[in-house]
């Protein structure tokens, strides 16, 4: 693709004005970095299919590894990342590990890029 492809200026001319307005309300590096790295995070599908479950019920990875029919250790590959990310939470109940989603948040996330993607 070459810049002849792209819809551009037919002449220069650039609004001070606006470019400053638009500059002083860019976060800084470190938070775009962060938000970039959390947008990472919903980038594979299986992560979204361990939310998508979690959005019913909170689960151990027994229940999720046979939910999504994977193994233990694939599930809980997966679930450190969300856990990385503060996605998701766990706790202890005697001998197994529960997890369940973070907060509403991840919803409300999950279901804008939904909303975006079925206009």
């Amino acid at each position: 693709m070459s810049i002849s492809d792209v819809e551009h200026c037919e002449e220069l001319c650039v609004h001070q004005e606006l470019v400053a307005r638009a500059m002083d309300e860019l976060p800084d590096e470190d938070k775009l970095y962060d938000l970039a790295e959390l947008f990472k995070v919903f980038g594979d599908s299986t992560r979204i299919r361990i939310l998508y479950v979690l959005f019913q019920t909170s689960l151990c990875v027994c229940d999720l590894a046979a939910a999504l029919n994977m193994t233990q250790s694939a599930i809980s590959h997966q679930l450190k990342i969300l856990k990385q990310a503060r996605l998701v939470r766990s706790r202890r109940e005697g001998k197994s590990v529960i997890y369940e989603l973070a907060d509403e948040h991840v919803r409300l996330i999950i279901d804008q890029g939904r909303e975006h993607i079925e206009e």
